[in-house]
């Protein structure tokens, strides 16, 4: 008997996550929230809301020298102290926030490893589903937009 509330509790527990996880993932504001392979297909990133706040984690990148992605270091930040974490694993996106009349992403930051620098950031989906990440200097105009798929 108690084997069996053990096993409707936990039923319902699983249940109940999968409702609320099912009903963030419909919210408009959570639509970035997932996997994302850029089209160029050199880099995999997890996008997840933390604290209020967006943020990416490279999952994986291409090494076209062949060695282990945990090889790689950032060596060219700017803080000789975070020089030596490795790039697979980082947070290259952070304090993105959604804007419900624009339905964009805004007001973020996004690191550039090969580069040791950091930029402002926006992101949208647009009509095909793809995410586009633009990078900018304090201009939008003057910037990069990489562009994502969901996978």
């Amino acid at each position: 008997m108690m084997n069996l509330i053990k096993y409707i509790t936990l039923c319902t527990l699983l249940f109940l996550g999968t409702i609320e996880f099912s009903w963030a993932q419909n919210r408009p504001e959570a639509r970035i929230c997932g996997k994302w392979e850029s089209t160029d297909n050199n880099l995999i990133i997890t996008i997840t809301l933390h604290k209020g706040q967006y943020r990416a984690i490279i999952d994986w990148f291409s090494d076209t020298e062949g060695k282990p992605l945990d090889y790689w270091k950032d060596k060219r930040n700017p803080d000789p102290a975070l020089r030596s974490r490795t790039i697979h694993g980082m947070n290259i996106i952070k304090q993105l926030r959604y804007d419900p009349e624009s339905r964009t992403w805004e007001d973020g930051m996004i690191y550039d490893s090969k580069h040791g620098k950091e930029w402002n950031a926006a992101a949208y989906i647009g009509k095909k589903g793809l995410l586009h990440v633009r990078g900018y200097w304090h201009f939008k105009f003057m910037g990069k937009t990489m562009t994502f798929r969901r996978i």
